[in-house]
Formats: structure tokens, C-alpha cells, sequence
């Protein structure tokens, strides 16, 4: 089970609440913006984005959180997440070095870069447009809906939750 991005306001510093403030900065610039997103979003390929969301135009968004140096190196899988948006960030914590993300393996023309904290985020690099086909797009904006109704749903009702099996 991968660790979720809410983190417990009393639990201590860790990667996870580095993590969670990452997150929250991202939300209060997609905001600002006319971006939603969802914490946490499955794909249809098995892997989880940290974030995705939806802009005005319909676009996906995603965005993938790193708070160590070595989980970003070590990231292989992130490639996987490029057919599932029509853009893609990385979001780090303003004490990570964004040196690797120059590099041709974290490939620079089709991937954005957002520097975050608790409070506030910056982009520092526009991530490229890389238009979807419309039927994919169609289908991960139907996914994406039903995931934030049915989260929705369980915060109104956690009997509902529970009916769904909704994490």
C-alpha cells in the first residue's frame, strides 16, 4: 500500500509529511490556476499518480511528488504516467536538488517542473503540452470524476466508502 499523501497533522517530520506539504503547496498553485486534482489516482496500468487533475480546457495534469534525492533517482516507473496526461510535472520541495531533472533520462522537453512547500508553489519550468487522443482523454476525465465523486461521496456518507471499496 503506498503512502498516502494526507498526512496525520500531529505525526512527526518525516518523507510522508514532506511529502503531504509538497502536495498541498501544488494544490494552492493548481488552484489558483483552474486546476483540480486528486491525491493518489489510481491508472489503469497499475501504477498510482500522486497527483492528477483536470484544468478549464479538460486537459490532464499529473504530477509526480518527490521529497529524496533517492527515490528520484530511483524512479524508473515514472515514464509509464505520460500516457495518462496531457501534462506532466515534477514537484520537489524547495531544499531538493533539481540538478537530475536536467538530464536526458528524466527527459526535459516533455516534463514540467514545480518547486513546493506547505504554503505555496512555483513552476519552474511549464510542463509541454502532449495533447492526448480524445478518446483516452475522455476516459481518464470519466475515471478521474467518478474517483473524486465516489471520495466525495465517503467523506459525506463513510458508509458509502465502504459500499465502494474506495480507499
Amino acid at each position: 500500500m503506498p503512502t498516502p499523501l494526507i498526512a496525520n497533522p500531529d505525526s512527526p517530520p518525516s518523507t510522508v509529511h514532506d511529502a503531504a506539504a509538497v502536495a498541498r503547496g501544488v494544490g494552492r498553485l493548481f488552484a489558483r490556476n483552474d486546476i483540480w486534482c486528486l491525491t493518489e489516482m489510481p491508472l489503469r496500468n497499475g501504477r498510482r499518480a500522486d497527483l492528477m487533475g483536470v484544468d478549464a480546457k479538460g486537459q490532464i495534469v499529473i504530477v509526480e511528488i518527490k521529497v529524496a534525492r533517492s527515490d528520484l533517482l530511483g524512479d524508473a516507473k515514472w515514464g509509464e504516467y505520460l500516457d495518462f496526461c496531457d501534462r506532466f510535472f515534477w514537484a520537489l520541495p524547495p531544499s531538493l536538488d533539481r540538478a537530475p531533472l536536467e538530464g536526458e533520462a528524466f527527459r526535459p522537453d516533455c516534463c514540467g517542473v514545480i518547486v513546493a512547500d506547505g504554503y505555496d508553489a512555483e513552476i519552474l519550468r511549464p510542463a509541454p503540452l502532449q495533447p492526448l487522443n480524445a478518446a483516452r482523454r475522455n476516459k481518464e476525465l470519466q475515471r478521474l470524476a467518478r474517483a473524486a465523486l465516489r471520495r466525495h461521496a465517503g467523506l459525506i456518507d463513510p458508509l458509502c466508502a465502504k459500499l465502494s471499496g474506495a480507499q
